[in-house]
């Protein structure tokens, strides 16, 4: 029987290695422009652990708009100053997304034009 492309023998090494790395740096980067954010991260946790195991001349080989989107959105929006993925969120403490609240009427007497 034959084996599926995604099984591997063991650890990805070289060509291999390289090319998983943008694979992975390219679906997150996609899940990204969908707005799909839980699994952009997720996938992008992943592309990091892969591109953490590249040799210096191993990371010259992955795309430069690959490598700096990788860096870029992995320390402006994921970083450790961010909440944590199913984080704490209290839908109704006031600051929602509902829109903007409407003014206050004010009570007492109509002024005549």
């Amino acid at each position: 029987m034959a084996k599926s492309k995604k099984q591997s023998d063991g650890p990805l090494e070289g060509e291999a290695l390289i090319k998983e790395t943008n694979r992975r740096i390219r679906a997150a980067k996609g899940l990204w422009d969908a707005h799909r954010n839980a699994a952009c991260r997720h996938e992008r946790e992943k592309a990091l652990a892969l591109y953490n195991q590249l040799t210096k001349a191993q990371k010259d080989k992955i795309p430069q708009q690959l490598r700096i989107w990788l860096r870029y959105r992995s320390e402006k929006y994921f970083g450790a100053h961010q909440t944590p993925l199913g984080g704490n969120h209290n839908p109704s403490s006031g600051s929602g997304h509902k829109g903007a609240k409407r003014p206050k009427r004010r009570s007492g007497k109509r002024r005549k034009s």
